[in-house]
């Protein structure tokens, strides 16, 4: 059983730009601990502020309330007593110690000697046990430490070994190592000491982290360390959602933790960072379990060709598929399936191929579009086939200060007439100058008596319109309607139905 120490709380939030208030922390931590199950969670560092002080003094409350106070930890300094008091003020009872893991750290950094640092350890540890505290031992640096100084690590090691130190656990702080050496490095630890447990804390500055904690686990390691969404310093962390399923499904290994509420807890961690994730993110982003390409949904419907283990059921989320001009037939019926919608295949040819018209105008068709084209290609109104009435061009103009003006180029049984006009509106001039013509030629014209605009709901920018015009002509009232991503082209359309309709 491999453990997780989730610490978004913490490292996660040295992400730029992000800070958590006190209700944010203790919502996440709520979420963590209390439905994902987490094993540990490191929620702040000591003396930071007297706000992270009361965020820690809330999360402590309620951890104690709820019996997760053991699982509450929080990064203390090698400062005499100081952190342990402030840890212990604010109802803690496990102090994660931050100790210098490479050679270059504690002479650089610290300027002092190995013997110094470590006899400054002991202190802290037995500091912290005096209170009946539990003692977790960070080696900063460690990957620099153990490639560059190994004697020192070795030194650190054998000093401490015998200590009360429940974990010992080894960042990769800059984000250097590969899966090759993590396997390398993290594999002498756990050979030279064998009783001791150990932790791994991966960084993504290469982009490697989730790939060495499934290094560092087939070395033997303990626990890893992880933060939502994979927020953290430069390039973030090992993220929690892919952790997971990596250890699930290529280590074949198990962990405690509640996969189904990993998507809950992703957005929530999104919202109050305000950084997005991106839509591509494994496990979590927002595209990654929809499908696009109309192949794929035809294989999902034959003995689940497409599937992988990352079944989106497992992590609360449910599978989507696209529609656009890449869609084909089988990508329609899913999202009819999931609507309760039944088309013959006659209906179904022409609903793809207005989709995959309508996709070369906007980057993506959505499920809540799709009712709109099905009523604007199927509905009794439409009069595409054997048109008497097209239109061949129009173009129109809008100007500060002026009135709007169409000009335009219609054919009428084989025969071209173009006109122009200013109205109150670019439709209004459209429909001005398309009266001019029908004036012209001694038709009578339909009166206009309703006009409506709908949009599918979200009320996103780039949702197609849908105009329903409702006409009387010869004493006869009627509707049609048009559908396009511009609200005047709908219009427009919806126009050309009713001449072609009333020429029936």
């Amino acid at each position: 059983m491999i453990e997780i120490m989730d610490t978004t709380l913490r490292d996660g939030e040295q992400t730029s730009g992000v800070s958590f208030a006190a209700h944010e922390k203790l919502s996440i931590a709520q979420v963590l601990l209390g439905e994902m199950r987490v094993d540990r969670l490191e929620v702040a560092s000591a003396r930071v502020s007297e706000g992270e002080f009361e965020a820690v003094r809330r999360m402590a409350k309620w951890a104690e309330r709820t019996g997760h106070l053991e699982q509450l930890e929080v990064l203390g300094f090698v400062d005499g007593d100081v952190s342990v008091q402030w840890i212990e003020a604010a109802g803690c009872r496990v102090i994660n110690l931050l100790c210098k893991g490479s050679y270059k750290h504690v002479t650089a950094q610290l300027h002092k000697s190995p013997s110094e640092h470590i006899a400054d350890i002991r202190f802290v540890i037995h500091q912290a046990k005096s209170r009946g505290m539990k003692v977790n031992l960070y080696l900063e640096d460690w990957s620099n430490g153990i490639q560059a100084s190994p004697d020192y690590v070795f030194q650190m090691m054998d000093a401490l070994k015998d200590e009360a130190v429940e974990r010992f656990m080894l960042p990769d702080t800059l984000g250097i190592l590969n899966p090759s050496n993590t396997y390398q490095y993290c594999k002498e630890m756990i050979t030279r000491y064998p009783s001791l447990r150990f932790d791994f804390h991966a960084h993504n500055d290469y982009d490697l982290a989730v790939a060495n904690v499934f290094s560092a686990i087939q070395a033997g390691i303990h626990g890893v360390h992880t933060t939502v969404n994979g927020l953290g310093e430069r390039a973030g962390n090992a993220p929690l959602s892919s952790v997971l399923a990596v250890i699930k499904d290529q280590l074949k290994m198990e962990t405690r933790l509640r996969e189904e509420k990993i998507n809950r807890v992703s957005r929530l961690v999104e919202t109050y960072s305000g950084i997005r994730i991106p839509t591509n993110k494994p496990i979590i982003g927002e595209h990654v379990f929809t499908q696009c390409a109309g192949v794929h949904a035809d294989g999902d419907s034959k003995s689940n060709l497409y599937y992988n283990d990352l079944l989106p059921e497992r992590f609360g989320r449910v599978r989507e598929y696209a529609l656009g001009k890449t869609s084909g037939k089988a990508n329609i019926r899913k999202n009819l399936e999931a609507l309760g919608i039944d088309l013959d295949e006659s209906s179904m040819r022409k609903v793809t191929e207005r989709i995959i018209e309508l996709g070369d105008k906007k980057e993506m068709v959505t499920p809540e579009d799709l009712p709109y084209i099905i009523s604007d290609v199927l509905h009794h109104d439409n009069v595409e086939e054997n048109q008497k009435i097209r239109i061949l061009n129009y173009s129109l103009s809008l100007a500060q200060g002026l009135k709007p003006v169409a000009t335009l180029k219609i054919e009428i049984d084989g025969e071209a007439y173009e006109e122009s006009a200013s109205g109150d509106g670019q439709y209004d001039a459209f429909v001005r100058a398309l009266r001019k013509i029908y004036s012209d030629l001694g038709r009578p014209f339909p009166m206009l008596t309703n006009y409506t605009v709908s949009i599918p709901p979200g009320g996103r920018t780039d949702a197609f319109v849908q105009t329903v015009i409702s006409w009387n002509y010869a004493g006869v009232d009627f509707k049609t309607r048009g559908l396009d991503a511009d609200q005047t082209e709908a219009a427009i359309k919806a126009t050309v139905k009713m001449l072609n309709k009333i020429e029936q």
